[in-house]
C-alpha cells in the first residue's frame, strides 16, 4: 500500500454570481488552476495518470465531463484521462478522496483532484429543470424532501438560534475573510485571473470577490428572511452563489519524493456518511466524529477546522454539538463570506486548509462538508 500525500493546491478567486468572472467558461475556468499545478511544481505532465473532478450542475457549459474538457484546454497531454463525479456540495472533496484512494491502492502514482462550478453560465438546479419537479414522486411519499434554506430554518429552531446569532457568524466570517486579504493569506495559493468589472473592463482579479470588508451587524439585520416570511435564514447568513475552480497534485510519498518533489500533507481519515434527508444538513457532526475516530484524535487536537458554510445553522450546530474551538473554525471566514461555487468548493476548502496549516505552523486539520439529501463528507490531514 502507498502513502497519498498533498504535493501542491491552487485555486482561483472567488467570483459573484454575474460578477469578475462572468465571461469564463467553466471547463476553461478549470484549465487554469491544471496549468497551475503543472508551473507550481514543474511535475513531468506525463505523470498525471487520472484527473478526478467535482462539479455538482453538469449540463450546459458543464456537461460532457467537465473535467475531460479542461484536460483538453490544459498543457496535460491527452492521454491523460478525467473523470467528473457529482456528490452535490462534496464533490470535489470527494475527488480527493477518489484520488487519494487510488494512489494508496497502487493503481497510480500520480493524479490530480479538483472541482469547477461556474453558478454564473450554469444556473443551480438546472440539470433537474430549475426545481424538486423531475424528481421520482415516490420520492416524496417516503420522505419529505425541503429546499436546504428550509433545512437550515428547521435546524436554527431545532437548536434555538435567533436571527442576531446567526447574522454575527455571518458577519465574523466576512471580518475574519477580510482581515486575512488585507493580510495577503490567500495570495500565495490563488491564480490571479483577468476579470470584468461592472462595464466590463478587464483587470486583474486577485482576491474573492464576494468578501464584503463594510459588512455591518445593523445592515444584515436589516435584510429579509430567504425562505420563511417569519424565518431568521437570509442572504446575509448563507453561503453566496458564486464561480471557482481549485485543484490538488497528489502522489505517492516515496515517488514523489524520489523525483524532488515536497509532501506537505497527509491523510489520516476520509469518510463519507449519510443520513436523514430532510433536515439533511447536519451530517457534519457524526462526519467529523466518525473521521477523528479513524485518526485517533479529539477536536482538542485540530489546529483548524474547515467546516462549510452553506448556512451559518449548520456551523453553529456543528460547535454546540462538537465542542470544537470557533477560533479554529474556519479561522479565515468562509463561504458566507468568501462564496460557494458547488463543485468547487471542496477542493478550495482543502487548499485552504493545507495554506492554515502551514501559516500557522499546525499539524492536524479536519475538513467537513455538509451535502444535499443528508450526506455528508469529512478528511483528516496532517501537515508534514
Amino acid at each position: 500500500m502507498g502513502e497519498a500525500v498533498i504535493l501542491e493546491a491552487v485555486r482561483t478567486p472567488i467570483g459573484k454570481r454575474n460578477g469578475a468572472l462572468r465571461a469564463w467558461r467553466p471547463d476553461a475556468l478549470y484549465a487554469q488552476v491544471l496549468d497551475a499545478l503543472l508551473e507550481r511544481t514543474g511535475i513531468d505532465p506525463g505523470l498525471v495518470e487520472d484527473v478526478v473532478t467535482g462539479c455538482v450542475t453538469q449540463v450546459g457549459e458543464q456537461g460532457a465531463n467537465v473535467g475531460r474538457l479542461g484536460v483538453l484546454l490544459s498543457r496535460l497531454p491527452k492521454e491523460v484521462p478525467a473523470v467528473s463525479l457529482n456528490r452535490m456540495c462534496g464533490s470535489s472533496q470527494q475527488a480527493v478522496h477518489f484520488a487519494a484512494q487510488a494512489i494508496a491502492a497502487g493503481d497510480m502514482a500520480f493524479a490530480i483532484a479538483g472541482g469547477v462550478e461556474s453558478m454564473t453560465r450554469v444556473p443551480m438546479f438546472s440539470d433537474i429543470g430549475g426545481g424538486f419537479g423531475t424528481l421520482n414522486p415516490e420520492l416524496f411519499r417516503r420522505y419529505e424532501l425541503v429546499h436546504q434554506g428550509e433545512s437550515a430554518e428547521r435546524i436554527a429552531r431545532k437548536y434555538g438560534f435567533s436571527r442576531e446569532e446567526l447574522d454575527r457568524w455571518g458577519l465574523l466570517s466576512h471580518r475574519r475573510a477580510a482581515l486575512a486579504t488585507e493580510r495577503g493569506y490567500f495570495r500565495p495559493q490563488m491564480v490571479p485571473l483577468e476579470g470584468l468589472d461592472g462595464e466590463g473592463r478587464p483587470f486583474l482579479l486577485t482576491w474573492d470577490e464576494g468578501i464584503r470588508p463594510d459588512a455591518s451587524l445593523d445592515r444584515m439585520l436589516a435584510l429579509k428572511p430567504a425562505f420563511r416570511e417569519d424565518g431568521v435564514v437570509t442572504a446575509g447568513n448563507s453561503s453566496q452563489i458564486s464561480d471557482g475552480a481549485a485543484a490538488l497534485l497528489l502522489g505517492e510519498r516515496e515517488k514523489a519524493e524520489a523525483l524532488g518533489l515536497k509532501p506537505r500533507a497527509r491523510f489520516l481519515a476520509r469518510v463519507v456518511v449519510a443520513g436523514d434527508p430532510t433536515l439533511q444538513l447536519l451530517e457534519v457532526i457524526p462526519a467529523a466524529r466518525k473521521a477523528l475516530e479513524r485518526a485517533g484524535l479529539s477536536f482538542k487536537d485540530l489546529d483548524v477546522i474547515e467546516v462549510n458554510e452553506a448556512f451559518a445553522s449548520v456551523v453553529l450546530a456543528f460547535l454546540a454539538e462538537t465542542g470544537a474551538d470557533p477560533e479554529r473554525v474556519n479561522p479565515l471566514g468562509g463561504a458566507i463570506a468568501h462564496g460557494h461555487p458547488l463543485g468547487a468548493t471542496g477542493a478550495v476548502l482543502m487548499t485552504k486548509l493545507l495554506y492554515e496549516l502551514e501559516r500557522r505552523g499546525g499539524e492536524f486539520g479536519l475538513q467537513v462538508m455538509c451535502i444535499g439529501h443528508g450526506q455528508a463528507t469529512a478528511t483528516v490531514i496532517q501537515r508534514i
